[in-house]
């Protein structure tokens, strides 16, 4: 059997090297000049760094941090987490719950009052249960912390009204903290939170795409790029893929491009079905990556909820990941901006971007402009995966259209899901356990 695997990021490339593995006949087809997608990385002036955002290799998953770990071995650095918020110009302990004793003392007051009220209030039934992910948020943590740190950090990355957002997928992926957790953290007893990325690995050499050149290692010659997917048909038990000059013939197609990409190349898609796909929400984002002269904070990296401070939501300290990504005497940040598909953001110059992001880190205390020695800029169409309230509805109607026409969907935007990269791989070995027989 042949698979044709549209998209060559680390869900294709993680499908095709497992297909491949089991004897099968494997094609992977991408649009871009090199594979990878959102986990590739570029070095520029000596630096390192990953243009699509700050990527770290964790899990709970077992089965999947067992086979990243094993992709990259002997090219691995371990890290312990040291994770911060800046928060009124002081670097708070994340989770914002786990670092209340480092707050002023009229905040650390409204969060643990808030919380405890709160919960007292849930437990006697005076809480409406929450219909969005706002409510949630105050549902689960009170107003104190709500206000001070989740309701304006997650409006400043998902660049959406939280009241606008659903909640079905906060469960597993925003842990509620044990009320034992939340007092010990208010008076000053050491807490951890997340504790499955406490500790995290990074490839020493070559930034996260060092991944998924491991992945794609045995399947030299299986990869086409610069194919970019303009036509999906089938005739008889045959798949048809057309680049519009080409067509490459295959017994089977899986999808792991953007749902916005496969549903053009197909014929006489339903008009409800192409409403809902347009009706999707997702962010774009821009990295702006800072080479600096000299040491920078020991911090992984920093989540920043304050909009005075500017457009970044989240610095990290690629540097701090591996001591081979930035050149000796020498320390490196990527700053994260998303935003909304042509908004502000996406018309600003690469040079009102640098400006911007060198003129925070100055205002943090981070690094002075003077000793900046790399700037660049890298954006991504496509970065985070946005639920809104109509999410579920559209995204059932997609992937139903899809299934019924047997192109089955695999990875972050192709099953439009927010997945880290370990929810990614884990999304490919379930397909192939769905699909032993195949």
């Amino acid at each position: 059997m042949k698979t044709a695997v549209l998209g060559g990021g680390l869900a294709g490339l993680t499908l095709a090297r497992l297909l491949h593995e089991r004897g099968e006949d494997v094609v992977v087809l991408e649009a871009g000049q090199e594979y990878g997608g959102l986990c590739r990385s570029i070095r520029r002036d000596g630096f390192t760094f990953d243009i699509g955002g700050s990527h770290i290799i964790f899990s709970r998953d077992a089965e999947v941090l067992a086979f990243m770990r094993r992709m990259i071995e002997g090219n691995e650095q371990r890290n312990s987490r040291n994770t911060k918020i800046h928060y009124k110009g002081s670097h708070v302990k994340y989770p914002f719950e786990n670092g209340l004793h480092e707050l002023p003392p009229d905040d650390r007051f409204a969060c643990i009052s808030g919380f405890v009220q709160n919960l007292i209030a849930v437990e006697k039934g005076e809480v409406q249960k929450p219909e969005n992910f706002r409510e949630w948020i105050y549902h689960t943590f009170g107003p104190g912390i709500a206000e001070c740190y989740m309701v304006p950090y997650n409006e400043k990355i998902w660049k959406y009204p939280t009241e606008q957002m659903s909640l079905h997928w906060v469960d597993g992926r925003i842990p509620r903290p044990p009320v034992e957790d939340i007092i010990k953290a208010a008076i000053g007893i050491e807490t951890e939170g997340y504790t499955h990325q406490a500790v995290f690995s990074y490839p020493l050499e070559g930034g996260i795409e060092a991944l998924v050149r491991a992945i794609a290692r045995p399947l030299e010659g299986k990869i086409r790029t610069g194919f970019t997917v303009t036509t999906v048909r089938k005739t008889g038990t045959r798949w048809q893929v057309g680049n519009g000059t080409e067509i490459i013939e295959a017994d089977r197609v899986v999808s792991t491009i953007p749902v916005q990409h496969l549903l053009p190349c197909l014929e006489r898609v339903p008009a409800d079905v192409k409403a809902a796909c347009r009706a999707l929400v997702y962010n774009s984002l821009v990295c702006v990556n800072i080479g600096i002269r000299g040491e920078i904070l020991p911090i992984s990296w920093m989540y920043i909820p304050d909009r005075g401070l500017g457009k970044t939501n989240r610095i990290s300290f690629p540097s701090n990941f591996s001591t081979r990504a930035a050149p000796a005497g020498c320390s490196s940040v990527l700053a994260e901006i998303t935003h909304q598909p042509g908004d502000e953001v996406s018309r600003l110059s690469d040079d009102d971007l640098i400006r911007e992001v060198t003129s925070m880190l100055d205002t943090m205390g981070i690094c002075t402009p003077d000793r900046v020695v790399h700037a660049s800029v890298v954006r991504q169409p496509f970065a985070y995966v946005v639920y809104d309230l109509e999410y579920q509805k559209n995204i059932a109607m997609i992937r139903d259209y899809c299934t019924g026409a047997g192109i089955p969907l695999v990875g972050r935007f192709s099953q439009f899901e927010y997945l880290n990269m370990d929810g990614v791989i884990r999304s490919v070995f379930d397909f192939m356990a769905r699909n032993r027989t195949a």
